[in-house]
């Protein structure tokens, strides 16, 4: 078995050994699926996994734009068409000077896994640009969309590729994009999803990520007859999926402690409480502001600065931020410090050495691709909504929120139980994930 993949994994990275976090991504899959195809005859020796981690379309485009002083940019842009056996692709757009062609590919193959989980038809897809929205102006920034989305809507659509916001893409840029795609394709229909509410989007979007990811940690500790109420909890990250991961921990009787951002973290003993966050929500929302300038409303508070959270005692870590941003001395300080459970709100946050430390702990441990699918779940649901032209109410999309984050909870369950009693989540998420799209692959013969 050893020998199989390590075979499998020598031959990806000769295709693609300058793409590390692509590499990680494929080699935590590989080791849990490909025993799973070695046992199965319908999946074995057709090369599946192999056919998976190539995309069907890797995309690349310049985008030129003029900034305010007159002065003419130019970045990258991409998208990444990873597979759409089960459905058109879906996957968010992220602006961030450290995209790269590596990044995106590992995005984008998670999201086939991801989507799949979901049960909805959703193939897996991801893209954006090098661009920087920090410190831009409104005005820039509507440029620099409105240039992206001038190359990109040639190659997506609704029934083809539905894009979605992702770190650095938010309503703001949603709507800009969304703009120029109807403006040159001359049609309203929902080819983005995370759309204001007034012209597409689905009510508990914004909040879906974050609140997905807790009603995952929440199923992780009922299986312990546990449940997040009474518990202290280390969130990492201040942004979209962190803010509302700490709202929904807030709502289900837990204490939130900690928020962070790039510079370092605040860490408030007492709780952040629905006040607080709030005060969060503001800063960073509207104000763009750094999260160390809740010290100025908070003086009680403590600011950490260029560290991330993980050094703070809690029972549920919820990292929230960006990749490979929980590593394995991270993970055992967790671990020292009593941590019970960990739910990933952003992608592959956690190395797989901190992955190795929490399992081997046998502490539950949950995957982004199942933790965090609760966002494009409901972005599936916008596009169901933009389908059929009409609306559900709030409590309908976060009841299906709930049913569909306990599905896959239950997938999980299903594909990662070990002989010990163990939940194995990653094995059960990947092997979930591949199952639905590998039968779909094989029905559709070889394309």
């Amino acid at each position: 078995m050893k020998k199989n993949i390590e075979e499998f994994l020598d031959l990806v990275k000769q295709r693609n050994g300058h793409e590390p976090e692509f590499l990680q991504a494929v080699e935590e899959v590989a080791e849990t699926v490909i025993p799973y195809i070695v046992k199965h005859d319908i999946y074995y020796g057709k090369n599946i996994l192999l056919r998976m981690v190539e995309p069907e379309r890797l995309i690349s485009f310049r985008v030129s734009w003029v900034d305010d002083s007159g002065e003419i940019q130019v970045n990258r842009g991409y998208r990444i068409q990873m597979n759409s056996a089960i459905g058109p692709y879906k996957g968010g757009l992220r602006f961030h000077p450290t995209v790269n062609a590596s990044i995106l590919k590992f995005l984008a193959f998670e999201q086939v896994f991801k989507n799949s989980l979901t049960t909805l038809p959703m193939g897996g897809g991801k893209g954006g640009s090098d661009f920087d929205p920090k410190g831009k102006s409104d005005n820039e920034i509507m440029r620099f969309c409105h240039a992206f989305m001038s190359e990109l809507f040639r190659h997506i659509g609704p029934n083809t590729d539905v894009p979605a916001g992702d770190i650095g893409v938010g309503a703001r840029e949603i709507g800009f994009l969304f703009g120029m795609y109807k403006k040159l394709r001359n049609e309203f229909t929902g080819v983005l999803t995370g759309k204001g509410l007034s012209w597409g989007g689905s009510l508990i979007r914004p909040e879906a990520t974050g609140y997905g990811t807790v009603y995952f940690a929440e199923s992780m500790l009922n299986t312990k007859n546990e449940s997040v109420k009474g518990k202290t909890v280390v969130i990492s990250g201040s942004g979209n999926v962190a803010q509302f991961a700490a709202e929904k921990v807030l709502q289900l009787g837990g204490k939130v402690v900690t928020l962070s951002d790039s510079s370092g973290y605040i860490y408030h003993e007492g709780g952040i409480d629905e006040a607080k966050l709030k005060f969060v929500m503001e800063l960073k929302n509207v104000k763009r502001g750094r999260i160390n300038e809740y010290l100025k409303q908070y003086p009680n508070a403590k600011f950490v600065s260029g560290k991330t959270p993980w050094e703070v005692p809690c029972d549920i870590a919820l990292p929230c931020a960006t990749q490979n941003e929980l590593n394995e001395k991270n993970a055992k300080t967790l671990l020292q410090n009593g941590c019970i459970c960990v739910s990933e709100g952003a992608n592959m946050p956690s190395t797989k050495g901190a992955i190795s430390a929490f399992h081997d702990a046998k502490i539950l441990f949950a995957p982004g691709k199942a933790s965090n699918a609760g966002g494009v779940a409901t972005s599936g649901l916008e596009m169901s909504q933009n389908s059929l032209r009409i609306s559900w109410t709030r409590k309908e999309v976060d009841d299906r929120l709930k049913g569909i984050m306990k599905n896959i909870h239950d997938s999980c369950i299903e594909y990662g139980t070990e002989d010990d009693g163990y939940i194995n989540y990653v094995k059960g998420a990947n092997i979930a994930g591949f199952v639905k799209v590998a039968d779909a692959m094989l029905a559709q013969g070889i394309v």
